[in-house]
C-alpha cells in the first residue's frame, strides 16, 4: 500500500479556474450611454422652463373683475310720431265694365287684343248689322211717308181756315182738318220713335269701349253667335288709373278719423305687400262708408291711388295704414326698452353708473319707436340686461347711447 501512496504523490494537481468578471460578462454598448445623456438633458431643459414661467406668472398683477352689470343705452329723444290704423284692404277699380251684347247676331270682328289698354269710344266688337239696318231703312220711308202726309193735311187746314173765314164752309169741316192734323202729327212722331230704336239697334252691333283701361283675356271669336240679353260676355274692361283701395277700420276709430275729414284734411294711405315689408303705393283717404257692420264693428273706407305705374292690381290683397294724425315734440325712446310688470310699465332710467327703475306712461309705437310718459328727453336708459337689472344696480355702459328713430326711419332730432 505504501508504494501505491508514493506513485500518486508524482501527479501535478490541476490549477482551479477563475470565474469570469461581471464587467467582461455584462458590458453596454456605447449608444446606449448617448441615450440616457439625451434623456437627461431633456429632462434638465423641461425643469427650467417650469421655472421660468412660474416666474414670470409670479411677477403679473391679478386684473380685478368689473363690478356692475354690463348694458347698452339709449338716449330719450324729442320728435314726431304718427298715429297709423293697420288693416287688410282689397283692390278695387273704380270701374269695371262686363259687357254682354244687346242684340242677337252673329260677331263678325273683335277688334281689342288681349290686356290692350283702351280708351273711352275704342271699337271692341262688332256684331252683323244687316238685317238692323235694313229694319231702319223700312222705318225711315214710313217717317217718310208720313211726313208728307202731315204736310198735306197741313196745307188743307190753311184752306179751310181761309174758306171758313169767308163763310164758304161749315164750321165742322174746319174743326175735323185741325183734328185730322194733329193724327197725322201722332204719326210721325210714331215714325220717328221706331226709326231711333231701329238706329239703336244698328249701333249696338258696334260695341265699343264704354271707360278707359285694360281689357282681359278674349271671350268671343269671329263666327260666335251671340244672344240679345244673354249671359255670354264679350269682354271686360278695368280701370287701372286711378284705382281705390278698400280697407276696414274699427268703430273705435271712427271718431278721430271724422274729426279730420271734417277739417278737410287730406289722410294718407300706405299700402304694403303680403308681407307687410315692402311698400307698394302711397294714397290719400276718399270716403267712409255710410253704415257699421254690425257684425264685425267696423266700417269700410275708400282710399284712391293714382297707380301711375300699375303696382296695384285690381282684387290684390294688401296691407294698409291709415296715417290719423302726428303727434308733434313728443318724447321718444326704442320700444325695446319699455318693460311691462303686470299692467304697469317702467324703464332704467342710467344716472351714475346706477340704474333707477322709473313708471312710465307709453302711448303710439311706430317702427320701433314708442312714445312715452315720464321720462325727459336727453335722460339714458337702459336698453339691455333686463333679466339682471333691478332697481339701484350698480352698471356698466358698454356703447355709446343710442338715439331712437322716427316713423320715417331717420334719427330724431
Amino acid at each position: 500500500m505504501t508504494s501505491d501512496l508514493d506513485e500518486d504523490s508524482s501527479i501535478v494537481p490541476p490549477k482551479p479556474v477563475q470565474a469570469p468578471l461581471p464587467s467582461a460578462v455584462h458590458s453596454r454598448p456605447k449608444g446606449g450611454r448617448a441615450v440616457m445623456w439625451s434623456l437627461a438633458l431633456l429632462a434638465v431643459a423641461l425643469a427650467v422652463v417650469l421655472i421660468l414661467r412660474r416666474h414670470e406668472d409670479s411677477q403679473k398683477t391679478p386684473v380685478p373683475a368689473p363690478t356692475g352689470i354690463t348694458i347698452t343705452s339709449a338716449t330719450a329723444q324729442k320728435g314726431n310720431i304718427g298715429v297709423y290704423l293697420d288693416a287688410i284692404g282689397t283692390v278695387t277699380p273704380v270701374y269695371t265694365a262686363s259687357i254682354t251684347s244687346q242684340v242677337t247676331g252673329q260677331v263678325v270682328a273683335v277688334h281689342y287684343t288681349e290686356g290692350q289698354r283702351v280708351n273711352k269710344g275704342d271699337p271692341l266688337v262688332d256684331i252683323d248689322s244687316r238685317p238692323y239696318s235694313a229694319t231702319l231703312l223700312q222705318a225711315q220711308g214710313a217717317l217718310e211717308r208720313d211726313q208728307n202726309v202731315l204736310g198735306q193735311a197741313q196745307m188743307d187746314l190753311e184752306r179751310y181756315r181761309n174758306a171758313s173765314a169767308a163763310n164758304a164752309i161749315a164750321r165742322q169741316m174746319l174743326d175735323d182738318q185741325e183734328k185730322l192734323v194733329l193724327q197725322e202729327n201722332g204719326t210721325v212722331k210714331n215714325d220717328q220713335g221706331m226709326v231711333q230704336f231701329d238706329q239703336v239697334q244698328v249701333d249696338f252691333c258696334h260695341i265699343t269701349a264704354p271707360i278707359a283701361g285694360r281689357v282681359g283675356l278674349r271671350l268671343v271669336d269671329p263666327g260666335n253667335v251671340v244672344q240679345s240679353a244673354g249671359t255670354v260676355t264679350l269682354a271686360v274692361i278695368t280701370q287701372l288709373e286711378p284705382i281705390t283701395v278698400i280697407f276696414t277700420i274699427p268703430e273705435d276709430s271712427l271718431s278721430q278719423i271724422q274729426v279730420r275729414l271734417k277739417q278737410k284734411t287730406k289722410l294718407v294711405v300706405d299700402a304694403f305687400d303680403r308681407t307687410d315689408q315692402k311698400k307698394i303705393a302711397s294714397g290719400v283717404l276718399l270716403t267712409l262708408d255710410n253704415q257699421i257692420d254690425t257684425t264685425t264693428g267696423t266700417v269700410k273706407g275708400r282710399s284712391i291711388f293714382d297707380n301711375k305705374n300699375d303696382a296695384l292690381f285690381p282684387n290684390q290683397f294688401v296691407n294698409t295704414r291709415l296715417l290719423v294724425n302726428t303727434l308733434q315734440g313728443v318724447t321718444l325712446v326704442p320700444a325695446s326698452t319699455v318693460q311691462q310688470n303686470g299692467q304697469a310699465s317702467f324703464v332704467y332710467v342710467i344716472q351714475g353708473n346706477m340704474a333707477h327703475m322709473r313708471s312710465v306712461k307709453p302711448g303710439v309705437t311706430d317702427a320701433g319707436v314708442t312714445q312715452v310718459q315720464g321720462i325727459n328727453p336727453g335722460e339714458v336708459v337702459a336698453n339691455s340686461s333686463f333679466d339682471k337689472l333691478q332697481d339701484n344696480s350698480k352698471v356698466i355702459v358698454s356703447n355709446k347711447s343710442a338715439a331712437p328713430t322716427n316713423a320715417n326711419g331717420s334719427t330724431t332730432p
